[in-house]
C-alpha cells in the first residue's frame, strides 16, 4: 500500500519553522502571551516583526500594558501593533 507522506513532510516543517519563531520570541526578553503561539504561523512572524522594532520606551509600554491585562492582553488587537500594521502597508 502507497502511503503519502506530504502531509507529515509539510507538519514536520510548520513544527520547526514555529518551533523556530517560539525561540525567536525567547531572545526578545519580554514577556510574550500564550496565545500568540497558537496564531498561524504569518500572523506570528507578523508579531514577531514588530516586536524586534520597538524601542526601549515602547518596550516599556508594551510591559505595562501586559502586566496590567494580563490574559486578556492582545497584541495583534492593541493599537500600536495596528498603527505599525498601517504604516507598514503604505
Amino acid at each position: 500500500m502507497y502511503m503519502n507522506n506530504t502531509n507529515n513532510d509539510n507538519n514536520d516543517n510548520n513544527d520547526k519553522t514555529l518551533n523556530m519563531l517560539s525561540s525567536e520570541f525567547d531572545k526578545l526578553m519580554i514577556p510574550i502571551p500564550d496565545l500568540i503561539r497558537k496564531y498561524p504561523e504569518d500572523q506570528q512572524k507578523e508579531i514577531l516583526e514588530y516586536l524586534e522594532q520597538l524601542d526601549e520606551h515602547h518596550k516599556k509600554t508594551y510591559k505595562i500594558a501586559f502586566d496590567h491585562l494580563g490574559s486578556s492582553f492582545n497584541i495583534y488587537k492593541s493599537n500600536g501593533f495596528k498603527e505599525w500594521k498601517q504604516t507598514k502597508i503604505k
